[in-house]
């Protein structure tokens, strides 16, 4: 009992010292406790802790910190981690709780792998607790390579996605997030909304492409719907800007998206990042080259809102405050907000005090977090074609499995990676639930097997995309005689062909050299003409085709719909993915993925690459029809619409399923106003799955509140709720022919 008395006497004593210094004091607000420490920090002190490698300040008790952190799909780039499907295929699964569930436990593993880094006393890059993403950039074309890393097309679909991604990295309970404050709570990570904005390609001119003159209903009705709701709604905590210049201005250097837009229309508290480098481009001249020397550069950006650079020009903050270009009383602003942000997260306190600080190695790649990377798979998976029901495939069938993608564990990665236990290649699943008689590479995934180099200027090293130096688990042959494939298939009921692109060929300012590749991006999105070649051989051998798509976007598979029986898109699935594969082609799970972009018929369909004017671009905007639509996607059953009505706020509509397999269906809601000639044809703003059984009906209510029409108000140039009839339309796909409509009428204000 006296033992336990000093202790508590020592405690006391030991707290009492540490609130003389009110920075130090727990009980008092993050925005208090930034308050007293930023008063006692020497400029360069300061400007030290702008910049994305943070040092420690001993004299204060502040730890090192470093902004720079990726978790795309699980934690990135920092040793084992769990890896989920690449954004796209998350997207493709409509399911917003799974990928909460997904950033949940990447948000788990980031910090056990945090607490580890502080335990040690060094801290490095991917190592502290601001991860930067979501990628919320509307994916407008698909020759872009990063596209990949976001959630599509869609204003509406990327933004449920990207608050799911939020509340899930930053400790959120359900839709609610975690406040700090005096109840002792804090954040688990700082997520970032990325790059704000108008940001989407192509990849090799980023850094002097300067977009103009885009059309003001473009920029508020597509581009910036999922910045604004993840900063009101979500709360995110950073926003990263972008590299190239908006109306003349590099996006970290502009007051009007920065200060006018982000902070004082939209109420942003939080911080804004750099993008890697990015106000370098501001001063080189081979660049943007809009501010004449270093200082003047770093001004121009830290003056419009950006707190914190990845790069290394802030390191000349005190020359630029010499200078007189900027003031002292500037750079107190970003430091504030820093300096909270990192209260906030409890980077100050101790572990009794920060129960995120006590999670330890055991999550990490924890069998738990695999089950939701397989279920993340299996709903990603997109069934595209399906002639004749071939599939599911009986568990006996004679299967020869060939392709370039089917052995390779480093594709089904993605970029910003992390590194799993264990991958099962798409042939390892097949060949564990079936009947494998025979295996090849049978060609390269196009003309000449790419070795990808990430990009490397006169700056720092860039560790950007794919990681080249990676060990590539698949054949290193080059591609076989015809006579070898067909031998090898002579015997085979089905030949399963995996194809597609790779994040060897595709992904951020990438040095590829290939027929159809340029810089990451892509000239051509038709499938790469040597596997074209092997399909068009094994159809002509008379063989039934299923054609497995691996890609991080749209791939134009017209003459594939003529020589395969059936054709799945896969996306890049992470280290389950060929489990997840398996189960569908084998039927063990029912097809429920969706696709979160259109497939064009033909790279002549797409509308100059550089425009970011909508005319023409994704299932919103085209006349003519793709070969699949935004939203598409099979099951092994059938269900039917009855029409909709709208009633109270709500959509209901009755399902019946008239196959003998229970399905769980994607209602998908579209608007688009009567009278709105300029307007989008179809947009999304309302969806939800709905489980209904073998040979029965179900009646479905689905949400669609007045807020659902905002509309583009021409008079007032802003997106408001305008009044006006509207065409609700409800239905499997954003495919005119399978939506059936109600008209509702919407009175003004």
């Amino acid at each position: 009992m006296v033992k336990k008395i000093l202790t508590l006497v020592c405690c006391c004593a030991t707290v009492f010292s540490t609130f003389a210094q009110p920075y130090k004091d727990p009980t008092l607000s993050a925005e208090a406790r930034a308050k007293d420490l930023l008063s006692r920090l020497t400029l360069e002190e300061k400007t030290r802790l702008m910049e994305h490698t943070s040092p420690a300040i001993e004299r204060l008790g502040i730890p090192a910190f470093n902004w720079w952190n990726e978790a795309l799909h699980g934690v990135g780039r920092n040793g084992t981690a769990t890896v989920f499907p690449i954004t796209m295929g998350l997207a493709a699964t409509w399911d917003d709780a799974l990928v909460q569930r997904a950033f949940t436990a990447a948000s788990d593993e980031a910090r056990a792998k945090s607490n580890i880094a502080r335990k040690s006393g060094r801290i490095g890059r991917y190592q502290s607790l601001s991860f930067w993403t979501p990628n919320i950039n509307i994916f407008r074309d698909p020759r872009w390579g990063r596209g990949q890393e976001t959630y599509g097309e869609d204003p509406y679909l990327t933004t449920r996605m990207g608050l799911a991604v939020v509340r899930g990295l930053q400790g959120a309970q359900g839709d609610e997030q975690i406040e700090y404050g005096r109840n002792g709570q804090y954040r688990k990570l700082l997520a970032c909304a990325k790059h704000f904005a108008v940001h989407s390609g192509p990849e090799w001119n980023r850094h002097q492409f300067n977009l103009e003159n885009l059309p003001e209903r473009d920029l508020w009705e597509t581009y910036l719907p999922a910045f604004k709701a993840l900063v009101q709604e979500g709360d995110v905590q950073e926003v990263m800007c972008a590299y190239h210049r908006f109306d003349g201005e590099p996006c970290c250097g502009s007051s009007r998206l920065l200060t006018d837009i982000l902070r004082k229309e939209w109420g942003f508290k939080g911080l804004v990042a750099s993008d890697c480098w990015a106000v370098d481009d501001f001063w080189k001249k081979s660049n943007h080259g809009t501010s004449d020397t270093k200082e003047s550069a770093i001004a121009t950006a830290v003056i419009a809102g950006t707190d914190v650079e990845c790069g290394g020009t802030f390191h000349s903050l005190t020359d630029a405050i010499e200078q007189g270009k900027i003031t002292e009383e500037k750079i107190n602003e970003s430091v504030l907000r820093l300096l909270k942000a990192r209260f906030e997260l409890g980077d100050f306190d101790s572990e009794e005090l920060v129960p995120w600080q006590k999670i330890g190695p055991e999550v990490i790649a924890s069998d738990e977090h695999h089950q939701i990377a397989l279920e993340a798979a299996r709903k990603s998976i997109v069934l595209l074609q399906n002639k004749q029901n071939i599939l599911p495939l009986a568990k006996d069938t004679k299967v020869a499995v060939i392709g370039p993608n089917a052995n390779d564990s480093v594709m089904m990665w993605g970029n910003y990676n992390g590194f799993p236990r264990h991958t099962e290649t798409i042939l390892e699943g097949i060949q564990k639930k079936g009947n494998v008689i025979g295996y090849m590479k049978g060609c390269e995934l196009v003309q000449r097997a790419p070795r990808a180099q990430q990009r490397n200027d006169d700056g720092p090293a860039m560790d950007y995309g794919h990681d080249a130096a990676l060990q590539v688990k698949t054949d290193d042959a080059a591609s076989a005689s015809a006579e070898d494939v067909l031998n090898c298939v002579k015997d085979a009921d089905v030949v399963v062909f995996v194809g597609g692109i790779s994040p060897r060929v595709e992904g951020e300012e990438m040095r590829v050299t290939l027929p159809g590749f340029r810089g990451g991006d892509r000239t051509s999105i038709e499938l790469p003409q040597i596997q074209r070649d092997m399909l068009k051989l094994l159809h002509e051998a008379g063989k039934k085709l299923v054609f497995i798509n691996c890609s991080g976007s749209a791939v134009a598979l017209v003459p594939e719909t003529e020589t395969c029986d059936a054709i799945v898109q896969a996306w890049y699935g992470g280290e389950a993915g060929g489990e997840a594969l398996a189960d569908i082609l084998y039927g063990d799970c029912e097809p429920t993925g969706k696709l979160p972009i259109t497939f064009y018929r033909s790279t002549d369909q797409l509308p100059d690459y550089e425009s970011y004017e909508m005319k023409g671009r994704t299932y919103r905007y085209m006349q003519e029809a793709p070969l699949w639509y935004f939203g598409y996607g099979l099951s092994y059953t059938t269900v039917r619409y009855d029409a909709p009505t709208y009633k109270k706020n709500e959509v209901r509509v009755s399902l019946t399923n008239t196959g003998s397999r229970p399905v769980e269906e994607l209602v998908q809601v579209y608007l688009n106003k009567q009278g709105d000639a300029g307007g989008p044809r179809a947009t999304l703003r309302a969806y939800k799955r709905v489980v209904v059984p073998a040979g029965k009906t179900v009646k479905a209510r689905i949400p669609l509140p007045r807020n659902s029409f905002e509309w583009w108000d021409a008079g007032t140039g802003t997106m408001r709720v305008s009044a006006g009839t509207y065409n609700v339309m409800v239905g499997s796909s954003s495919n005119p022919a399978d939506l059936k409509s109600v008209a509702v009428t919407i009175k003004g204000l």
